[in-house]
């Protein structure tokens, strides 16, 4: 039996810098800091920051007037920021800078007077976020069945941009589909999808050629983490998402030569290592766990200046 690891696999610079924010924050001004939303999709994340003093709040209706409030890593709408500053609350924004980038780039499509159409999953937090940029011209659209219903005003001046965190394989079918339909369609210059959620999709790819189950660490609301199960039951593995080392189930290695592991972008490398402590324990002491190459993703984002 043999245990393989993904490389790359679990966090990425964004979420490295929104961990980073609230614990920075916390330590040059004191606790409670307030965090709209969970920081990053993780449980084992958001206890560890609760215990140091942040509160997870979903309103900035729910922090006191004048606390300081942390933008999650997912991005907001500018309804929430003008909640927040008619609260007199001192914001730090911890949302990703390719969040930022999709958010920027839907401001100036609508101002340049384009219907914009947002590829992405409904009721997924960076999408409320960026569908607030300009809601009275985004569609939102979540698979391929979607475009063929789609109306728009005018086909001749439609835009698109999509969510971070999508199926790079799902979401150029989507757009094929979107370009077939309105051939005049403006199409994002530079795919949305970010660097970690591709190179994460394209390490499980190399995971499935051998791996008769790949085990994908992460949480049921992490958008990237459920696309690399995805993926991997695509490919022909046995795909299973865990929070942690005691959701695996024996049954679930029964028969397999080569145990795939990897993490989505928002889970901790400790929770990789405990997986990895729990298959051994399982499959026995003979178990060879082996690393794919180590690939520096080379990114580092910068912390706002409030924090530098």
């Amino acid at each position: 039996m043999e245990i393989v690891l993904a490389s790359p696999r679990g966090f990425c610079a964004g979420v490295d810098r929104a961990i980073e924010i609230v614990e920075q924050a916390l330590r040059r001004f004191g606790a409670p800091v307030y965090v709209r939303h969970e920081i990053v999709h993780n449980r084992h994340v958001v206890e560890d920051l609760r215990a140091k003093g942040a509160i997870f709040v979903d309103d900035p209706a729910d922090a006191p007037e004048g606390a300081l409030l942390v933008f999650s890593a997912h991005g907001v709408s500018p309804a929430v920021r003008r909640a927040a500053a008619a609260r007199g609350l001192r914001v730090i924004d911890a949302t990703c800078p390719l969040v930022t980038k999709v958010h920027v780039e839907t401001q100036r499509m609508a101002r340049e007077d384009y219907e914009i159409v947002l590829v992405g999953h409904r009721g997924h937090v960076e999408v409320e976020g960026t569908m607030g940029h300009a809601p009275e011209r985004i569609h939102l659209v979540q698979c391929v069945d979607d475009v063929a219903s789609l109306e728009v005003r005018d086909p001749s001046r439609l835009a698109c941009v999509t969510q971070t965190t999508l199926s790079v394989d799902d979401t150029r079918e989507i757009l094929d589909a979107l370009r077939a339909r309105f051939p005049s369609i403006r199409l994002p210059r530079k795919d949305d999808i970010c660097y970690a959620t591709q190179n994460r999709q394209n390490a499980v790819k190399d995971l499935c050629r051998d791996a008769d189950v790949v085990i994908v660490v992460g949480a049921p609301e992490s958008s990237n983490s459920n696309r690399l199960v995805e993926l991997a039951a695509k490919s022909g593995a046995r795909a299973h998402l865990v929070q942690d080392a005691g959701e695996i189930e024996s049954a679930w290695l029964e028969g397999a030569r080569q145990i795939g592991v990897t993490a989505g972008a928002s889970a901790p490398e400790v929770l990789v290592q405990g997986v990895v402590a729990r298959l051994r324990a399982l499959v026995g002491p003979t178990a060879r766990v082996r690393a794919l190459p180590q690939v520096d993703e080379g990114i580092v984002f910068q912390l706002p200046p409030e924090l530098r």
